[in-house]
């Protein structure tokens, strides 16, 4: 039976399949690009729990959050909440995201932003550099050893940071086994869509010093965020409750404390 995550995933490999840009011409795109801003040094240097807050208008399975959201006006808000990064959703079909998201986001704060996508190819983590973000998400589950290896070494060759997304032991070992220095622990199992809200709290054990670590998905309060933070994780990612807040600065302040 097909799963959430096997529709998504089937639908981006198809349009890079399609794909006949050049990488070569892609990559000279980027020279001369400026610096990104430190996503993952801005997590390390975080005064207690980091909050990376998401720009996010709707999911597979619940639809609608905030569909006529406001990116530049969202991410100035969390900012003021004080949180630490910014996660965009650039994902059209499936989160009604885009690229212009991003941008618009990255251009009403100062904060470090990740392209929360699909990433299936070479060509989307450049893409990811040109279209302004200082981060790419890279879902274990979604990708083979090669592919993984292949695409953090495309962004760290290209001056990005990499989130790189687990779900369980064995895909931590993965990510670790590729070099990656930044993983987050999805608490949202991407076949069925169902949270486990202790499964991060879990795996914490298991994190290595040097790593930074990102809890994902089910963070509903600052209960939650306080459980993580006393579990170990250096960082939040958080997206539905806050944009479905009301009051996303306060929202993200609640988290911080």
């Amino acid at each position: 039976m097909a799963t959430y995550l096997d529709g998504i995933l089937l639908a981006h490999r198809l349009t890079a399949a399609g794909d006949e840009r050049s990488e070569v011409e892609l990559r000279r795109a980027l020279e001369g690009a400026k610096p990104t801003r430190g996503f993952a040094d801005a997590l390390r240097a975080a005064d207690g729990l980091a909050v990376i807050a998401e720009v996010k208008r709707r999911s597979p399975s619940k639809g609608d959050l905030f569909a006529d959201l406001d990116p530049a006006r969202l991410a100035g808000q969390y900012e003021q909440g004080g949180a630490t990064c910014l996660s965009v959703l650039t994902d059209e079909v499936h989160f009604g995201g885009s690229p212009e998201d991003l941008a618009a986001a990255r251009a009403g704060t100062r904060l470090p932003v990740l392209r929360k996508d699909f990433t299936v190819s070479v060509k989307d983590v450049l893409d990811a550099r040109l279209m302004g973000a200082d981060c790419v998400l890279l879902i274990a589950a979604a990708l083979d050893d090669e592919e993984l290896g292949e695409f953090h070494r495309t962004a760290t060759e290209i001056g990005l940071d990499a989130l790189v997304e687990v779900h369980d032991e064995a895909e931590l070992e993965r990510a670790l086994a590729v070099g990656a220095t930044l993983v987050g622990v999805n608490q949202r199992d991407l076949v069925t869509f169902e949270v486990d809200h202790e499964r991060a709290v879990r795996m914490a054990a298991a994190f290595p010093d040097h790593v930074v670590s990102v809890a994902e998905s089910g963070v509903r309060d600052a209960d939650d965020a306080k459980a993580l933070a006393d579990a170990g994780y250096d960082a939040v990612l958080v997206g539905e409750s806050l944009v479905t807040s009301g009051d996303p600065t306060a929202a993200v302040a609640a988290l911080r404390r």
